[in-house]
């Protein structure tokens, strides 16, 4: 496979739920003849979105795993994934934002920036992708482009400038005005395939003449070239402005806006056009990798074909045909037969099969040159390892993997169910980093935990359909951690004579709570008061006491523990009498530390029609919610709000019935606080009560 690598556009499309994603998705496949019929994500035909290609996909209507598709486009070859909006399914964003050079944030022309918009324009900034904003829906009544604008500035602090205007809005949207080459374009035909570009029409150019002073004074700042053609007055032609937005766009420091609707198929070529002039090529970005023999030093990967081979796993799914294995090729040619080596394993691969995807369709390859999105075939492996040519210890940075907030317990109702629902577990864990699960010894079950109750509800759906695994569910559990509200020494003697040598250990320190750390461990122990190979065993009985507190059973957090002295013996000490002596330490400091129960706060944004806010902000008090803000925008009533999950269950029948279905809401982890003593002692009065009835 050929191709010059600056044609290459590897590009995801992120945006709010609902904000037409997929829909756009389809139309660029549409209009780049790689499929030949358009299908809509709700649609009536019974087929659904291409990119959709999960039965529960399209009966729900959303996407929840990624799809990977490619498509050529004037020249370009441009690599497309298609990521979820809902926040349970944030890693799919996670990995795609990990391996892609540029990305396009759909906005609703409605609703605007979103809750949702702010966590993928975050995940965007920490894999720091130059992005380009396309404000979709402009078809919509009550559509607002330029409010959209001010949202992109004010909410998220992006330099957004329109290079477009929309002809009309709502129902009367007739396509857009170009104000780089200052036509007026039409999409024409069924689908939107015949562009017609005339001149401006004259109600519209007063306002493209503003708003393309606006565009040149934002793009001259990248561009003597365009500053000094500016105070000049000369003509300035279609390329220079589009250099200069490029630099901007590439530097982070610059967002060209576009406009149009993906449904009613206006403004998808235009959108194309721009992606190819302005969002980067593998050659525009640099990509390091970790010298593992250098102290993890950063290594710069070249996109080149004759250099060694390195490459990133970035998401792994399980077909028909075995493990199927994404990856980017940062730098060198990936080709069939060659030997690889896995930088964490660090064993031998053989490259078999090479395939690239569209959708859940494939077509072989040859190779994965650099810069290319590509598939293994029966390649064992997890996600984020890294592949190098034999001799290099490189390896590439891993992703934000955010912590499970919700836990279920499932049983299988049967023996078939049981074997099934084991090998269904083993896949999704596999391929999910934010899906775990974890066997309770004491009651028997299995404990699955995720980042939502959709999360958990997909996956339990899917063990039935794909697995045939029949499973009895249990009530949600929150992930609740303990902490401490003070300091508290220790000083433990572990002794045990039982014949022959015995056991004797001291700890004598303090435990105290620290923010932002899960657990220190400090060694102040001076003059070998306990001798140096018994420190990590001490470490260890304090770390295992951090899975499980002393006082409720959940895990604990936010401790620094101090070693500041101790005892040792010259024949009864060993390494299991300082951890038992640590473990034992532990209990009695925590017990006079002031333990406290954390549960996970969520952050809640609620839009609704403004006649059913008062409804809502009640159901919302009711659930312990704080309200951090309420504004309007139009006829919708946006509410913000704090709450605890575990109030959250079943919400989202509540809010439908308040607000006659009209009303959506997103939830996303916010952080953890402590829980009210009348709450704690309904939990321990429920634990006590489970441990009773043995449920």
């Amino acid at each position: 496979m050929k191709m010059d690598t600056r044609h290459i556009r590897n590009i995801g499309i992120s945006a709010h739920i609902d904000s037409g994603k997929t829909t756009l998705t389809e139309r660029i496949l549409y209009l780049t003849n790689r499929i030949h019929r358009i299908h809509e994500v709700k649609g009536k035909d019974g087929v659904g979105a291409t990119m959709d290609s999960m039965a529960l996909e399209k009966e729900r209507g959303i996407t929840i795993a990624s799809a990977a598709t490619y498509c050529n486009w004037k020249g370009y070859e441009i690599n497309i994934i298609d990521t979820p909006g809902h926040v349970d399914f944030t890693i799919e964003v996670e990995r795609a934002l990990r391996v892609l050079d540029g990305a396009i944030l759909v906005l609703c022309s409605v609703g605007g920036v979103q809750s949702q918009s702010i966590t993928v324009d975050q995940q965007m900034k920490r894999y720091k992708v130059p992005c380009i904003a396309f404000i979709n829906k402009c078809d919509r009544s009550g559509a607002n482009p330029f409010r959209v604008i001010d949202q992109l500035r004010e909410k998220l602090g992006h330099n957004a400038v329109a290079i477009q205007i929309p002809i009309g809005l709502e129902n009367k949207h007739a396509g857009i005005i170009d104000l780089i080459s200052m036509k007026a374009v039409y999409f024409d035909g069924d689908f939107g395939q015949e562009i017609r570009t005339t001149e401006i029409p004259p109600e519209l150019t007063d306002m493209a003449h503003e708003k393309r002073e606006e565009l040149l004074d934002s793009a001259s700042v990248f561009s003597d070239e365009l500053t000094d053609a500016l105070l000049e007055e000369r003509e300035i032609p279609e390329t220079m402005v589009i250099a200069a937005l490029r630099k901007g766009v590439l530097a982070r420091k610059l967002t060209p806006v576009m406009m149009g609707s993906a449904y009613k198929n206006k403004g998808i070529q235009v959108l194309m056009d721009s992606v190819c002039d302005l969002l980067p090529s593998p050659l525009d970005v640099e990509n390091y990798a970790l010298d593992l023999d250098n102290e993890e030093a950063p290594h710069l990967l070249l996109p080149e074909n004759d250099k060694p081979p390195v490459a990133l796993a970035f998401k792994l799914e399980d077909g028909q045909y075995g493990q199927l294995t994404y990856i980017r090729a940062y730098q060198g040619d990936l080709k069939k037969g060659d030997t690889i080596i896995n930088a964490r394993s660090g064993k031998k691969v053989k490259i078999g099969r090479i395939v690239r995807m569209h959708a859940d369709q494939m077509e072989e390859m040859e190779n994965i040159p650099a810069g290319f999105i590509g598939a293994f075939f029966g390649i064992d492996c997890a996600s984020g390892d890294t592949f190098t040519a034999p001799g290099l210890c490189l390896s590439m940075s891993s992703m934000h993997v955010p912590k499970p907030v919700i836990s279920l317990a499932i049983k299988p109702k049967d023996n078939k169910s049981e074997t099934n629902m084991s090998k269904a577990l083993n896949r999704f864990t596999k391929e999910d980093p934010t899906f775990t699960t974890h066997y309770n010894h004491e009651t028997g079950d299995t404990l699955i935990s995720g980042m939502g109750e959709l999360h958990l509800d997909v996956y339990i759906e899917r063990m039935r359909r794909e697995y045939d695994a029949e499973l009895i569910t249990g009530v949600p559990k929150v992930a609740y951690r303990e902490a401490i509200t003070k300091k508290s020494p220790f000083d433990y003697t572990h002794k045990k004579q039982t014949g022959g040598a015995g056991q004797f250990g001291r700890v004598t320190g303090y435990i105290e709570p620290i923010a932002d750390e899960e657990f220190i461990f400090e060694n102040k122990v001076t003059g070998g008061r306990i001798p140096t190979q018994y420190i990590p065993a001490c470490e260890k009985g304090f770390a295992q006491c951090m899975k499980k507190g002393p006082w409720m059973k959940y895990p604990v957090t936010g401790i620094k523990v101090v070693l500041e002295d101790g005892a040792s013996h010259a024949v009864d000490s060993s390494e299991m009498a300082f951890t038992a002596a640590a473990k034992a330490a532990f209990k009695t400091a925590y017990a006079k530390a002031g333990p406290a129960l954390l549960e996970p706060i969520m952050k809640v944004v609620v839009e609704t029609p403004a006649e059913f806010q008062g409804g809502v902000m009640g159901s919302l008090n009711q659930r312990r919610g704080m309200i951090v803000g309420a504004h309007d925008e139009g006829v919708t009533s946006i509410v913000e709000t704090h709450v605890p999950l575990a109030e959250m269950f079943g919400y989202a029948t509540i809010i439908r019935s308040l607000t006659q279905g009209k009303a959506q809401f997103t939830m996303e982890f916010f952080t953890y606080k402590p829980v009210p003593k009348s709450i704690v002692e309904q939990i321990q009065k429920d634990a006590a009560d489970n441990a009773k009835t043995g449920t």
